[in-house]
């Protein structure tokens, strides 16, 4: 019975709508809709109609609006008033965006008693952005006191889900032995999954390993590879590697004039390196001309990592 009028209830409804042409209210996916589109100003209003009946989402577009001055001033006190409302609520976006407000400065001194614990509540509950950026916080990046042990935990809690920042950045724990025993079976291991997103730190760093057989396999072509990885998307340390192998045939053919223009990107890039400059100084004409020429015409690769 219960069933049966629960139908009809329903028929009469929607044969009332029908009838009156009434319009449904509006649900927070139009508010979205306009945020997305540009049309900030209307995705204000309606986020202000849900944020009133107390919707977590509203206040987070509310407190995104005012802190990155989308439609309005830049505004990081109203930004901070809406995160903490929303981050009150639960709502994990809002604690890691307040957390980060409170300690980047945004409203003045970084405020380190406030932030940490909102990010740390951001962080227990999956957050991995927060987990990286807690493990930052506990790494001692706000001149506070570094707690090593715990900055690996967050790592590596980020790391897990996947972040290739993070992933970095526990391999260089485990190379250094901070906040975990020195370990460079777990670098190499890091590292590689940080260079298999494309992240060019990570891939000079596996890349130097796997040619020195530190952690892993010694295969000299292999970590060249890797290091050449690095330099095409533009990192110089990379770059002044790549010039060492070429001129002395370690991993890679000698060639001269790849030689050549590796040093003189990495030296633009700010790694100077007067022994390969006086090698260059030695070339022929012909061939240091070459090797300006592929050096003008280098254009680094854009690193996409994904996350």
């Amino acid at each position: 019975m219960k069933k049966f009028f629960t139908f009809i209830f329903l028929s009469l409804a929607a044969s009332h709508v029908s009838f009156a042409q009434e319009q449904s209210p509006p649900v927070f996916d139009e508010a979205m809709a306009l945020f997305d589109d540009g049309k900030y100003a209307e995705a204000k209003s309606l986020a202000e109609e849900f944020a009133a009946k107390d919707d977590a989402r509203a206040m987070v577009m509310l407190a995104t609006i005012f802190q990155k001055g989308l439609g309005v001033e830049p505004d990081p006190k109203q930004a901070q008033v809406w995160f903490a409302k929303a981050a009150d609520k639960g709502n994990v976006e809002a604690q890691f965006s307040l957390g980060m407000l409170l300690l980047d400065g945004s409203l003045g001194e970084p405020n380190l008693d406030e932030g940490a614990p909102w990010l740390e509540k951001a962080a227990t509950a999956g957050n991995f952005q927060a987990q990286y950026n807690l493990a930052l916080f506990y790494s001692g990046i706000y001149n506070n006191p570094p707690a090593w042990k715990d900055a690996a935990f967050w790592f590596q809690k980020a790391a897990d889900q996947g972040f290739a920042d993070a992933q970095y950045n526990l391999a260089l724990l485990y190379i250094d032995g901070r906040g975990v025993d020195k370990n460079m079976v777990a670098a190499a291991t890091w590292f590689s999954k940080a260079a298999v997103q494309g992240m060019p730190d990570a891939a000079l760093e596996y890349g130097v390993l796997v040619f020195r057989g530190e952690g892993v396999q010694k295969d000299e072509k292999l970590g060249a590879k890797w290091l050449l990885i690095s330099a095409n998307h533009g990192n110089p340390v990379a770059m002044n590697r790549m010039s060492k192998l070429y001129a002395t045939g370690h991993g890679v053919d000698v060639d001269a004039v790849e030689a050549a223009k590796w040093n003189i990107l990495a030296k633009a890039g700010g790694r100077a390196d007067p022994i390969l400059d006086e090698a260059m100084a030695k070339m022929p004409a012909d061939l240091l001309k070459q090797a300006q020429d592929r050096a003008s015409a280098f254009k680094a690769m854009t690193a996409a990592v994904a996350n």
